[in-house]
């Protein structure tokens, strides 16, 4: 008998917040082709612009799954109380 292949399961709202970054990644590219070949005059602004969004999109799917492992496993600090006085 074959074996079933399990494939893994993505939710909706885990690809929407990738597929932002990923748009905000194709944006860039195509600017900066469309300046090099085409010779298209964008201002530096929109690209750091872009650069800027796709850093605060990158940011917050990092900060949402720091915090979900921070509720998923507690960390304790044991210490000895001396070492703190």
């Amino acid at each position: 008998m074959k074996e079933a292949i399990k494939y893994p399961i993505v939710s909706i709202a885990n690809f929407a917040k990738y597929e932002i970054f990923i748009v905000v990644g194709i944006l860039m590219s195509i600017g900066v082709l469309m300046k090099m070949v085409f010779h298209y005059n964008i201002d530096s602004d929109w690209f750091w612009l872009l650069a800027g969004l796709g850093l605060m999109v990158e940011g917050s799917i990092s900060l949402a799954k720091q915090r979900k492992f921070d509720r998923k496993y507690k960390i304790i600090e044991i210490g000895n109380d001396s070492e703190k006085k």
